[in-house]
Protein backbone atom coordinates (compact mmCIF):
# COMPACT_ATOMS: atom_id res chain seq x y z
CA UNK A 1 0.00 0.00 0.00
CA UNK A 2 1.62 3.45 -0.75
CA UNK A 3 2.48 6.14 2.04
CA UNK A 4 -0.69 8.00 1.20
CA UNK A 5 -2.88 6.01 1.83
CA UNK A 6 -1.46 5.09 4.87
CA UNK A 7 -1.31 8.74 6.15
CA UNK A 8 -4.89 9.11 4.86
CA UNK A 9 -6.45 5.75 7.19
CA UNK A 10 -4.18 7.27 10.20
CA UNK A 11 -5.96 10.23 9.76
CA UNK A 12 -9.17 8.96 9.68
CA UNK A 13 -8.29 6.79 12.92
CA UNK A 14 -6.84 9.27 14.87
CA UNK A 15 -10.15 11.72 14.23
CA UNK A 16 -12.27 8.50 15.26
CA UNK A 17 -10.02 8.03 18.04
CA UNK A 18 -10.65 11.74 19.23
CA UNK A 19 -14.18 12.16 19.31
CA UNK A 20 -14.28 9.90 22.34
CA UNK A 21 -12.31 12.07 24.47
CA UNK A 22 -13.78 15.25 23.22
CA UNK A 23 -17.51 14.11 24.10
CA UNK A 24 -16.19 12.83 27.47
CA UNK A 25 -14.93 16.63 27.54
CA UNK A 26 -18.06 18.30 26.58
CA UNK A 27 -20.37 15.90 28.25
CA UNK A 28 -19.00 14.26 30.96
CA UNK A 29 -20.29 10.75 28.85
CA UNK A 30 -17.57 8.12 28.17
CA UNK A 31 -18.56 6.61 25.00
CA UNK A 32 -16.16 3.91 23.23
CA UNK A 33 -19.02 3.46 20.60
CA UNK A 34 -17.84 6.50 18.90
CA UNK A 35 -15.06 5.25 17.25
CA UNK A 36 -17.26 3.41 15.12
CA UNK A 37 -19.89 6.26 14.90
CA UNK A 38 -20.25 8.83 11.93
CA UNK A 39 -20.64 12.69 12.44
CA UNK A 40 -18.93 14.37 15.60
CA UNK A 41 -15.65 16.54 16.70
CA UNK A 42 -13.45 16.35 14.49
CA UNK A 43 -15.11 14.96 11.07
CA UNK A 44 -12.88 11.94 10.10
CA UNK A 45 -13.90 12.63 6.30
CA UNK A 46 -12.52 15.78 6.49
CA UNK A 47 -9.10 14.56 8.16
CA UNK A 48 -8.90 11.59 5.80
CA UNK A 49 -9.17 13.75 2.60
CA UNK A 50 -6.65 16.83 4.14
CA UNK A 51 -4.16 14.93 5.13
CA UNK A 52 -4.07 12.70 1.56
CA UNK A 53 -4.50 16.33 0.09
CA UNK A 54 -1.51 17.92 1.75
CA UNK A 55 1.07 14.39 1.56
CA UNK A 56 0.30 15.03 -2.10
CA UNK A 57 1.00 18.44 -2.73
CA UNK A 58 4.13 18.51 -0.30
CA UNK A 59 5.45 15.42 -2.34
CA UNK A 60 4.34 15.46 -5.61
CA UNK A 61 3.61 19.57 -5.36
CA UNK A 62 0.63 21.73 -6.31
CA UNK A 63 1.08 21.94 -10.22
CA UNK A 64 0.11 18.55 -9.95
CA UNK A 65 -2.79 16.87 -11.52
CA UNK A 66 -2.65 14.37 -8.47
CA UNK A 67 -2.88 17.55 -5.82
CA UNK A 68 -5.90 18.76 -8.43
CA UNK A 69 -7.58 15.63 -8.23
CA UNK A 70 -7.64 15.44 -4.41
CA UNK A 71 -7.96 19.00 -3.66
CA UNK A 72 -11.64 19.02 -5.61
CA UNK A 73 -12.17 14.90 -4.15
CA UNK A 74 -11.35 16.59 -0.68
CA UNK A 75 -13.99 19.92 -0.97
CA UNK A 76 -16.55 17.73 -2.11
CA UNK A 77 -16.56 15.38 0.34
CA UNK A 78 -16.28 18.10 2.68
CA UNK A 79 -18.78 19.67 1.10
CA UNK A 80 -21.27 16.99 1.56
CA UNK A 81 -20.02 16.05 5.09
CA UNK A 82 -21.29 19.15 6.27
CA UNK A 83 -24.62 19.94 3.65
CA UNK A 84 -26.20 17.23 2.60
CA UNK A 85 -25.52 14.56 4.96
CA UNK A 86 -25.91 16.73 8.33
CA UNK A 87 -29.64 17.89 6.49
CA UNK A 88 -30.10 14.10 6.56
CA UNK A 89 -29.30 13.99 10.08
CA UNK A 90 -32.27 16.53 10.90
CA UNK A 91 -34.77 15.17 9.14
CA UNK A 92 -33.98 11.86 11.21
CA UNK A 93 -34.45 13.94 14.02
CA UNK A 94 -38.39 15.37 13.27
CA UNK A 95 -38.71 11.47 11.60
CA UNK A 96 -38.74 9.89 14.40
CA UNK A 97 -40.69 12.18 16.54
CA UNK A 98 -43.59 11.64 14.28
CA UNK A 99 -43.96 8.18 15.96
CA UNK A 100 -44.50 10.02 19.13
CA UNK A 101 -46.93 12.01 17.51
CA UNK A 102 -49.03 9.69 15.97
CA UNK A 103 -49.59 7.71 18.79
CA UNK A 104 -50.29 10.84 20.85
CA UNK A 105 -53.05 11.65 18.03
CA UNK A 106 -54.45 7.81 18.25
CA UNK A 107 -54.85 7.83 22.05
CA UNK A 108 -56.69 11.25 21.74
CA UNK A 109 -53.88 12.52 24.44
CA UNK A 110 -54.27 16.86 24.74
CA UNK A 111 -50.75 16.73 26.22
CA UNK A 112 -48.68 19.21 24.02
CA UNK A 113 -46.53 17.30 21.69
CA UNK A 114 -42.53 17.91 22.78
CA UNK A 115 -39.74 17.38 20.54
CA UNK A 116 -37.29 14.82 22.25
CA UNK A 117 -33.95 12.56 20.95
CA UNK A 118 -35.64 9.86 19.06
CA UNK A 119 -33.77 6.36 19.11
CA UNK A 120 -34.86 4.72 16.35
CA UNK A 121 -33.11 6.27 13.14
CA UNK A 122 -29.07 7.28 13.14
CA UNK A 123 -29.21 11.15 13.62
CA UNK A 124 -25.33 11.62 13.95
CA UNK A 125 -24.55 11.32 9.67
CA UNK A 126 -22.74 14.82 9.05
CA UNK A 127 -20.75 17.32 10.60
CA UNK A 128 -21.71 20.62 11.37
CA UNK A 129 -19.31 23.40 9.73
CA UNK A 130 -16.67 23.94 12.72
CA UNK A 131 -16.29 19.63 12.72
CA UNK A 132 -15.39 19.88 9.37
CA UNK A 133 -12.97 22.48 10.09
CA UNK A 134 -11.89 20.83 13.20
CA UNK A 135 -10.81 17.74 10.73
CA UNK A 136 -9.34 19.39 7.74
CA UNK A 137 -7.18 21.61 10.44
CA UNK A 138 -6.21 17.05 12.16
CA UNK A 139 -5.83 15.99 8.34
CA UNK A 140 -3.19 18.93 7.30
CA UNK A 141 -1.36 18.30 10.48
CA UNK A 142 -0.94 14.59 10.04
CA UNK A 143 -0.37 14.97 6.38
CA UNK A 144 2.20 17.37 6.85
CA UNK A 145 3.83 14.82 9.43
CA UNK A 146 3.10 11.55 7.00
CA UNK A 147 5.18 13.62 4.52
CA UNK A 148 8.56 14.30 6.85
CA UNK A 149 8.43 11.02 7.71
CA UNK A 150 8.11 9.57 4.26
CA UNK A 151 11.37 11.69 3.67
CA UNK A 152 12.97 10.24 6.74
CA UNK A 153 12.52 6.71 5.55
CA UNK A 154 13.65 7.33 2.07
CA UNK A 155 17.08 8.56 3.40
CA UNK A 156 16.85 5.81 6.04
CA UNK A 157 16.60 3.59 2.80
CA UNK A 158 18.79 5.19 0.85
CA UNK A 159 22.11 5.11 3.25
CA UNK A 160 21.38 1.76 3.94
CA UNK A 161 21.70 0.52 0.07
CA UNK A 162 24.52 2.70 -0.04
CA UNK A 163 26.34 1.03 3.03
CA UNK A 164 26.09 -2.45 1.74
Amino acid sequence: MNKGVYVALTSIAAAQGLKIPLYFIKTGKWKPGLFFQTGGMPSSHSAGVSSLTTFIALKRGIPTIDFALSLVYGLIVMYDAQGIRRQTGELTLKVNNLDDLINKINHNEKLPFEEKQPKKLKEMLGHQPKEVVGGALLGILIGFIGHILSKKDRKWRKNKVTLR
